[in-house]
Order: C-alpha cells, then sequence, then structure tokens
C-alpha cells in the first residue's frame, strides 16, 4: 500500500520522500521552480477557491467545517480519482504544502482522505 507523507515545500528534499506532489492551487510565495522539487503539481486536488478563501478568514474558527466542506469536495472530484489512479503504484508520496500551519491545513484533511480510498484498494 502507499505510504502518504506531508512536508512542508519549503523543507528540503530527500530520497526518502519518493513521489513529491505539490498540492497548493497557488505557487508557494518565495521559492523558485528551480529550488522546489516535485514530480507534479496537483492543483485540481485542492480545495476550491472559494472554500480556501472563507477558511482562511477565520481560520482557527472555521476548521471543522473547512474540514467538512472539503472532503465532500474530495469525494465528489473526478480529479482525486484520476490522482488515486496515478500514486497507487507508488510505495511513498510526498504530499508538500506552503502552509506555516503543519495541523490546521488542507494537506492534513487530503492525507487522512487518501489512506482511507487507499486503504480500501
Amino acid at each position: 500500500m502507499t505510504q502518504i507523507k506531508l512536508k512542508r515545500a519549503y523543507d528540503d528534499a530527500e530520497d526518502s520522500d519518493g513521489l513529491r506532489v505539490l498540492v497548493d492551487r497557488l505557487w508557494p510565495r518565495g521559492i523558485t521552480k528551480e529550488r522546489l522539487h516535485y514530480d507534479l503539481w496537483e492543483k485540481d486536488i485542492t480545495p476550491s477557491t472559494g472554500l480556501r478563501e472563507w477558511f482562511h478568514d477565520d481560520m482557527q474558527d472555521r476548521w471543522d467545517d473547512f474540514a467538512t466542506m472539503y472532503k465532500k469536495e474530495l469525494s465528489g472530484s473526478d480529479a482525486v480519482k484520476s490522482f488515486i489512479d496515478k500514486i497507487k503504484t507508488h510505495d511513498v508520496v510526498t504530499l508538500l504544502y506552503a502552509s506555516r500551519e503543519p495541523v490546521h491545513n488542507h494537506a492534513v484533511i487530503l492525507k487522512a482522505y487518501l489512506d482511507k480510498v487507499l486503504a480500501k484498494k
């Protein structure tokens, strides 16, 4: 089964990262494309622009609602289904995100969702 890891896009790449996938809709600030080592940029599996902007207006109080709404977006997404097909043959996949917040960011929700789906396959 594929092991999903999380890592900030600003952290150094390591051999143990496996397939490195940027999972932010926007390019991380202050980092050049030459400096960020990634294999895929999957914008279409990130929260919709409206959901992302709504969440960022009040991250502390909206986390639970954001998680629920993002999971709903993931479950109805053809892009997520396609992404799962791409990664299921890899031993390790590292999801790269730019947020400074290690606990309350969309990549945490995405990882939990992917872990659950991949465990069923």
